[in-house]
């Protein structure tokens, strides 16, 4: 992967003046290139991948009508109902492709990068600022995510951007209207994922200490907007609560040692989250806030987080605190520029970071790097169904794993060749992500003469890998026609025997 290479010198606030339009440049500098960097890496190979389960949701969430969308979220999924419905828009527009649909997370990570270095830049200086966000560009997990069809892009947007307007609110804390942007951003954070409001409690630890050293008035200014803000999404998070034990049961009660666990998942990479950490704990400025800030960002919402899943319902997914990427490698940025004498030197360094995460870039990019642990080849089952298909043609999905072999062998299937999806009742027409068995299979099997079975894994019997009374219908009426096995996958035709 072709990686940019950043401007010989970083600018420097001890530098001296320069000519009136160096600020300027300075200002461009500082964003731009984190900016360009993150987006060549989120785009390098952004089609490549094959497309993952929570984008498979996506995708069949989003291609409903705003009605249905609407209806599904009553049932499933509200905590995403926000990203469902910009994702409606975006593709109405620019369609379906595995490029179309990632690409506003490209943007968003692509946005977030610069945010992070204006943030950095407030809080411990302009040089500190561009290495943060140089940081930011180079970590695995940021291309990673930046190539996947989910709202976790636009949350690490969004929180960063919430922190910049906090700042702001607090420079001038009497403006009702940096507070109202805050509020909203703190309702956008919520509405796009309820677990990034855990942002908030670290927020507040800034907010006590500047009430406690400068100026009460503040404390009241920020549980106001933090109110406001959240009070705003009650509907979702009461809807998101009642679908917890339905969406999540799958994910197990963390121990202490999952605290650990997650640093290099948050990363995507051994090697950045050890070298981030380093660097985290090297830094060192003048102003203590930013330090406090960024440590009580980075940390707390891993505890929150930890702390909320010791339940019935787990929410430790590393996936749900990638938030918190930003303010590491703000602190990250701050160590960097504390260790070295140099603009020169702070180059070199991160040159080197990110010529040794080439590798974990690489792996980000793999063909079922999406679908793990399942690496199905949906495109290829696809494609033998199409190759044979006739007009008429019903299937039918292995149980288990079903709803998204059926979503990945029907994103990958050409328009012109559908399919009915016989002895179930479809998703889409039960306001769901999931279909249900049909009660009666001989009698939803209609008259159809040929049935497509798709099951997981390469098995010689397809047959036993859907549910009994469905098999038993199709053993009565059909006979086996041919089978072909991709990786993950074994598609069988079966025609009617005649009578």
């Amino acid at each position: 992967m072709a990686i940019l290479s950043p401007p010989a010198q970083l600018p420097d606030e001890a530098q001296p003046a320069e000519p009136q339009q160096q600020p300027v440049k300075r200002q461009i500098t500082l964003w731009l290139w984190p900016v360009l960097i993150t987006l060549a890496a989120t785009m390098y190979k952004i089609n490549e991948p094959v497309m993952g389960n929570d984008e498979l949701a996506t995708w069949e969430v989003a291609r409903r009508s705003t009605g249905q969308i609407m209806a599904t979220l009553h049932n499933v999924d509200a905590v995403h109902g926000t990203y469902y419905l910009f994702m409606h828009g975006w593709m109405t527009v620019f369609g379906d492709s595995p490029t179309a649909m990632r690409t506003p997370s490209a943007l968003a990570m692509a946005a977030a990068a610069s945010l992070v270095a204006l943030t950095g830049r407030r809080l411990f200086g302009a040089r500190a600022g561009l290495c943060a966000g140089l940081l930011f560009a180079i970590v695995p997990a940021v291309s990673r995510f930046g190539q996947e069809s989910r709202g976790y892009a636009l949350v690490v947007l969004a929180a960063t951007l919430a922190t910049l307007l906090l700042l702001r609110a607090l420079d001038a804390h009497r403006s009702a209207w940096r507070w109202g942007a805050y509020a909203a951003c703190l309702a956008c954070i919520g509405l796009l994922h309820l677990v990034a409001l855990t942002i908030v409690a670290a927020h507040a630890v800034l907010v006590l200490a500047r009430a406690r050293y400068t100026e009460p008035r503040v404390l009241w200014s920020f549980v106001l907007a933090a109110f406001v803000g959240t009070a705003c999404v009650t509907p979702v998070i009461a809807l998101g609560l009642s679908h917890d034990d339905r969406q999540l049961f799958w994910v197990p009660e963390p121990t202490l040692w999952s605290l650990l666990e997650i640093g290099p998942q948050i990363f995507a990479s051994g090697l950045c989250a050890g070298a981030v950490f380093v660097l985290a704990v090297l830094a060192r400025s003048e102003r203590r806030e930013g330090l406090l800030l960024c440590a009580a960002l980075a940390v707390l919402p891993f505890l929150e987080i930890w702390i909320a899943s010791q339940g019935e319902v787990s929410y430790f997914r590393y996936q749900y605190a990638l938030f918190t990427l930003p303010a590491w490698a703000m602190l990250a940025g701050a160590g960097l520029a504390s260790v070295t004498r140099s603009g020169g030197a702070a180059i070199a360094a991160l040159f080197l970071l990110a010529l040794f995460a080439l590798p974990d870039h690489e792996q980000m990019r793999e063909q079922y790097e999406h679908d793990v642990p399942h690496r199905v080849d949906y495109e290829s089952a696809a494609g033998t169904i199409a190759k044979y298909h006739l007009p008429g043609d019903a299937v039918v999905f292995g149980r288990g794993y079903a709803w998204m072999l059926g979503g990945g062998v029907r994103y990958y299937l050409p328009d012109d060749k559908k399919l009915r999806e016989t002895l179930v009742v479809p998703g889409a027409v039960r306001d769901d992500l999931y279909s249900m068995d049909c009660p009666d299979p001989a009698q939803c099997l209609g008259s159809e003469k040929r049935v497509w079975v798709v099951v997981e894994g390469r098995t010689p019997a397809p047959l036993a890998s859907i549910a009994a009374a469905q098999a038993k219908v199709l053993r009565a009426e059909f006979k086996p026609a041919g089978s072909v096995q991709h990786t993950g996958v074994t598609v069988e035709l079966h025609v009617r025997k005649p009578r």
